[in-house]
């Protein structure tokens, strides 16, 4: 049963299903099988709390972090996933309890718009976007959409902005987009608050250590994301209770099980899933001369649904942070190239450019990354809500598609210690 205070603590994030193993909290072992933001929050959340639980953390790469990394080059820097967090008070929780206060702060309220690129221009979005819409089928998408299985398409009647949000949160159009996943508090996914709404948001924004953000708004790190699993690991090294394995092969659950002599309740699985279908895109860092781009508006960055167009995204990395991401004098965007939509020649991303953004050159055009992102289908949280398993699953395909969905589901778990 929960209660307020676990709305007040987690909020919406308790309409996320847990997919905790029933006896895992009993376990004075267990192995977390994936070395990303999830599986390092869950090993320090949970050896944090009680000290006498081992921790065996194990990861097939030869570093720790997973899709979480972050470019540099002299002065220039640019993440080449997620480059901010919204706010939710897990997230400002754990900033607060690995000592990062002075490197986090929130972004600048200076570069708060946001552009659809659409019939060859550039459209500002702003509260009346949706008003835009057709009102009745909107309301009859959302109604429709608390059967469970709605695609984001399915709620949204206007294709061009649904196509945008999806591509810049997942990388994929509307129609393929579970909206239960993405957005659960719309389509009243899962168990209802016990309290009313807006006494939740005024209990939920009291209770933020460090600062109080404003709706809408993020916040990140001085040193780019990277930061933030740079302090886990440390603090997880300093942990007498957790041993890391770098470069294991999880073949498989049984494999991990015969590894570690453990049963399958004392795994869990944060390695993401290998039967989902994904999506893949290269990101890009480009950077200009201030004085050669001052027709270029300060703001939060481009969404383009056009897949004529081989970006889908151009993100004002510079415009959004606080604390500095380019050199003096210069501003530094990061650009979403799809695969599918992409021929794999860099003169192309160029052309896009010119024609979207500036028609100046830049100074700094550098291939930063590649992701591959997971297909979150219609009906993909019914199912997971619904799953079955020997072990405890988490992570980006279980809990959602940002930072601030594994950080809580991290918090989640530890609290059935």
């Amino acid at each position: 049963m929960q209660t307020p205070e676990d709305w007040i603590r987690h909020g919406q994030e308790l309409r996320r299903p847990l997919l905790v193993h029933e006896s895992l909290g009993q376990k004075s072992r267990i192995c977390i099988v994936g070395g990303g933001l999830s599986g390092l929050c869950i090993a320090y959340r949970i050896g944090q709390k009680n000290p006498n639980i081992h921790i065996d953390l194990i990861e097939h790469a030869d570093r720790l972090g997973g899709v979480i990394e972050t470019w540099k080059d002299g002065e220039w820097l640019c993440d080449v996933a997620v480059n901010a967090t919204r706010p939710h008070p897990a997230v400002w929780r754990l900033v607060q309890d690995l000592g990062l206060q002075q490197e986090f702060s929130p972004s600048r309220k200076e570069a708060n718009s946001r552009w659809i690129w659409t019939d060859g221009t550039s459209h500002k979005l702003s509260r009346w976007t949706l008003l835009k819409m057709n009102p009745l089928k909107l309301y009859n998408g959302i109604r429709s959409s608390r059967k469970g299985g709605a695609s984001v398409g399915d709620i949204l009647p206007n294709k061009t902005i649904a196509d945008a949000m999806t591509l810049g949160i997942v990388n994929d159009t509307s129609h393929n987009v579970d909206a239960d996943f993405l957005m659960p508090g719309l389509t009243k996914f899962g168990p209802k608050p016990p309290i009313g709404k807006r006494k939740l948001r005024k209990e939920i924004s009291k209770s933020y250590p460090l600062f109080s953000p404003k709706p809408g708004s993020t916040a990140s790190f001085r040193g780019g994301i990277s930061t933030l699993t740079e302090a886990l690991i440390s603090s997880l090294n300093q942990m007498e209770n957790t041993a890391i394995h770098l470069n294991f092969k999880a073949e498989s659950l049984e494999h991990v099980c015969q590894e570690f002599d453990l049963k399958p309740s004392a795994i869990v699985w944060s390695a993401g899933s290998k039967t989902m279908a994904q999506s893949k895109l290269s990101v890009f860092a480009v950077g200009y001369v201030q004085e050669k781009i001052n027709d270029v508006p300060i703001g939060y960055g481009t969404l383009i649904p056009d897949e004529s167009v081989p970006i889908s995204g151009i993100l004002h990395e510079s415009d959004v942070h606080a604390t500095s991401r380019a050199p003096k004098g210069h501003r530094l965007f990061r650009i979403m190239v799809p695969h599918e939509r992409w021929d794999g020649e860099e003169a192309s991303v160029k052309r896009a450019l010119r024609r979207i953004l500036t028609k100046a050159d830049p100074i700094l055009f550098s291939k930063i990354g590649e992701r591959s992102i997971p297909r979150y289908l219609p009906g993909h949280l019914q199912g997971i809500a619904n799953k079955q398993s020997e072990c405890s699953q988490a992570g980006w395909s279980v809990s959602g598609v940002s930072i601030t969905h594994v950080v809580d589901q991290a918090e989640r778990i530890a609290e059935l210690f």
